[in-house]
């Protein structure tokens, strides 16, 4: 069976002060958009504090690059942003990183 899945990682980061906000908006407004996206297998969204910042990975496992595509655009490796982001993140980074699975231990029949 070939294995279409795509992972995709994106990178934020906010000032201390504004993390605990940012990941309400992320599970109370992002986190429903990623699930409405036919394709999304999966959605892990982290948090790592820092003495200056909250730096924040969203992993997202994809059925197929098309999947990623009705997510992000036309573009799969362009971030996507949400008006409020503006608010909150010191920096847009442009670039979303997709990187195809070629192995999961969770699912040996996807192996080659």
């Amino acid at each position: 069976m070939e294995n279409n899945v795509i992972i995709r990682t994106w990178h934020g980061r906010t000032r201390a002060e504004d993390a605990a906000a940012y990941e309400a908006f992320l599970c109370e407004r992002a986190a429903p958009d990623y699930a409405s996206i036919p394709g999304l297998l999966r959605a892990v969204f982290t948090r790592r504090d820092e003495s200056d910042g909250a730096h924040f990975l969203l992993v997202t496992f994809w059925d197929g690059l098309e999947a990623v595509k009705a997510f992000a655009g036309a573009d799969p490796a362009k971030a996507k942003y949400y008006p409020e982001d503006d608010r909150y993140l010191l920096e847009k980074e442009s670039q979303s990183l997709n990187h195809q699975v070629f192995f999961d231990s969770d699912d040996r029949r996807r192996l080659p």
